[in-house]
């Protein structure tokens, strides 16, 4: 293990493993608890199809280069499947023994089969025959028909049979696979029910009639199953001469990846685990047995069917910025000051009126915007169309690659081509991840920039979920930045110039490195010397070393990291002044900010860029400072908060574990989540 750097993989399950617990912590509502189980689950379904999939992929073609902790693939794969059993049987125990417990205690009972009534089994029957037995497609395996390439994260059922079909045929095996247009759990209604409400996994009905698929035929045994695939995408960009096409191609052999993981029900027997084993050519390292129904995220049904808000977090009203006197518009607003929203306190409405604002202003010429993950179906979308159709010059820049919203991305490109909008797909090897709007308006016969930048996504709904930060700003020279950027994604040259944005690939890792150099300068000539910076991971060798540099020369550092770190804090001659924190709560802390203390005259960044290999060097990113006092302060005033939270907080070990953080004897508890949330209500 390298005394410099943690393992990428393995910090990322540690994050997965705080999501887990907090499935463990009783003082969540109960549905919000099951909710965390279920987002571990998601979790650990994306950690197998892009990183352990990648991690398998190099192994197999023999890449000999090691990552800067200098664990082998080999061993990076070996303790992947070590910590991660381990997760998974923890999922199960605190699902078995306490959430589904109680949830039976509030009425909610998931039945198995074992426990169906007489009235029950002739309700399902009847369910089964009209609504899921004519969607199934079972397949016997024979000569004719070899073992099936099974879709990624489908769930199915290997079938135990005994007897020979219609046509004489007799392999004792077949697959049957649940249609994922079928929901993944049914209520029974309330006549049939007993002891509150009765839900159904649509597995067990499948199960329970499988007789009735395979006509003539004994059915010994069933048992379920999933396999994960890598689901990366690859396209060689320099040999696509149209990426959205490409990209539609490759979407369809994602469900067809090299197989990563396979999840079974406990209770299968050997001889058919060996079976799948074999034909899912898989090694016994990535075979995951459980104790109870494969993939719990199908939970995550019941969130839908269940509304007792008393299992739920009390819900809460977003705020919306107060416009200045006499400013009947964002326009006259922003002349006046600079606004800051800090979602999800703050309302996204205000992104969506501003751009609603400017596509009916009839001085408004011009709206550039870029888009990475937002879907087509979107209020901030409409208002682009609106504003195509009143004629206006609107153009995306729609990042097609976002992973696992590519789909959603090339439905978006399309619908914005209908409406003449400008589409752009971004720079040849490079993500487009920055998080822009810019609006051109026309006062007093010259042209004034409107701009908004954010650390998150222009998408409705995670901005109710995630925590980020946008600013919106008339300020002439961020403006300029901003259109200048524009113009580069949309034409081709060389980089521009920027007054006072940060822009990677070209500006931003050097820029953070001499903020760095900066403090390190100041703590050795004597001057106090501080850095916060918050992200959500921080993975790039060489601020890693400028951290150790600075920590040396007595810079006091805390990191708000949520995910992966690779830094190494707490160890001698080395990260002694460095504490790194998680916060794991309601919502997923997202913003990037990094402050400076800069010898008493602070200086506050926001960044859509995590200090991250990709976002330094493979994305284009932007990162703006806060120039104006009031919203510095804030901004500042909520990283002290978070660092003061001791209910949510987890603070890292020299040896990459994470110790929850508690209330010391005497001290008040304190929920820097939950404080924001109080401090936005006082001003609804």
């Amino acid at each position: 293990m390298s005394e410099q750097f943690f393992n990428r993989e393995l910090s990322l399950l540690e994050f997965n493993r705080r999501v887990l617990y907090q499935s463990y912590d009783t003082n969540l509502p109960l549905m919000e608890r099951l909710r965390f189980l279920c987002i571990f689950s998601t979790n650990q379904d994306e950690f197998f199809e892009v990183r352990v999939g990648g991690l398998v992929e190099m192994l197999e073609v023999g890449t000999s280069t090691l990552p800067p902790d200098g664990l082998t693939h080999a061993d990076n794969l070996a303790a992947i499947s070590q910590i991660s059993h381990q997760l998974a049987n923890e999922q199960y125990e605190i699902f078995n023994q306490d959430i589904l417990p109680k949830l039976k205690q509030q009425g909610i009972h998931i039945v198995r089969r074992d426990d169906w009534s007489a009235d029950q089994i002739a309700y399902l029957n009847d369910y089964f025959e009209t609504e899921v037995l004519p969607l199934l497609s079972p397949i016997g395996l024979d000569p004719a028909h070899p073992f099936p390439r099974i879709m990624n994260k489908s769930l199915n059922f290997i079938v135990a049979l005994d007897g020979k079909d219609a046509f004489g045929r007799s392999s004792g095996r077949a697959i049957v696979q649940v249609p994922r247009s079928l929901p993944n759990i049914i209520e029974l209604p309330e006549s049939i029910s007993s002891n509150g409400r009765n839900f159904v996994f649509m597995s067990s009905i499948i199960h329970y009639f499988m007789d009735e698929i395979f006509v003539g035929m004994k059915v010994l045994d069933c048992f379920q199953f999933r396999l994960t695939r890598n689901s990366d995408i690859f396209l060689d960009e320099e040999e696509t001469d149209d990426l959205l096409r490409a990209m539609q191609g490759e979407l369809i052999y994602r469900q067809y990846g090299d197989e990563v993981r396979l999840e079974l029900t406990g209770t299968c027997p050997k001889d058919i685990e060996d079976f799948l084993l074999e034909r899912c050519e898989i090694q016994r390292r990535a075979l995951y047995k459980v104790d109870g129904p494969v993939n719990l995220n199908r939970l995550s049904d019941l969130f839908d069917l269940i509304d007792d808000p008393d299992l739920y977090f009390k819900p809460f009203v977003q705020s919306m910025p107060k416009l200045p006197k006499r400013a009947d518009n964002y326009f006259e607003a922003l002349k006046k000051n600079d606004i800051l929203l800090h979602h999800p306190f703050d309302s996204f409405q205000s992104v969506v009126d501003f751009l609603r604002e400017a596509a009916q202003d009839p001085d408004v010429l011009a709206i550039k915007q870029t888009l990475y993950r937002t879907g087509s179906n979107s209020p901030v979308v409409d208002a682009l169309v609106a504003a195509a159709k009143a004629g206006k010059e609107v153009t995306a820049i729609v990042e097609l690659r976002a992973r696992f919203d590519e789909e959603q991305n090339v439905a978006l490109a399309e619908r914005l081509q209908r409406y003449g909008i400008h589409v752009i797909y971004g720079v040849v090897g490079y993500k487009t991840h920055a998080k822009m709007l810019l609006v051109a308006r026309r006062e007093n016969k010259k042209l004034s920039y409107y701009v908004h930048l954010g650390t998150g996504n222009y998408h409705p709904k995670t901005t109710k979920l995630y925590t980020d930060y946008g600013l919106m700003t008339s300020d002439p020279a961020i403006c300029a930045d901003v259109y200048r950027i524009f113009i580069q994604l949309s034409s081709m040259g060389k980089a521009s110039k920027m007054s006072e944005l940060l822009y990677a690939p070209f500006t931003l890792h050097k820029s953070m490195l001499k903020y760095i150099q900066q403090e390190t300068e100041n703590a050795r000539k004597g001057i106090p010397a501080r850095i916060i910076a918050k992200m959500n991971s921080l993975y790039e060798e060489q601020l890693v070393l400028a951290l150790y540099e600075a920590s040396n020369a007595g810079v006091q550092i805390d990191l708000i990291v949520r995910g992966v770190c690779q830094l190494r804090p707490g160890i001698a001659n080395q990260s002694e002044n460095i504490q790194v924190r998680s916060i794991v709560g309601r919502f997923l802390e997202h913003t990037r900010v990094f402050y400076f203390e800069n010898d008493g005259n602070p200086q506050v960044l926001c960044s859509s860029a995590d200090w991250m290999i990709r976002n330094m060097f493979h994305r284009v990113e932007t990162c703006f400072p806060v120039k104006a006092k009031k919203i510095r302060e804030q901004i500042v005033s909520d990283l002290k908060l978070y660092l003061a939270d001791n209910t949510h907080a987890w603070i890292l070990q020299s040896d990459g574990s994470y110790v929850h953080s508690q209330p010391e004897e005497g001290q008040n508890a304190i929920d820097a989540q939950d404080e924001l949330l109080k401090q936005w209500a006082a001003r609804v």
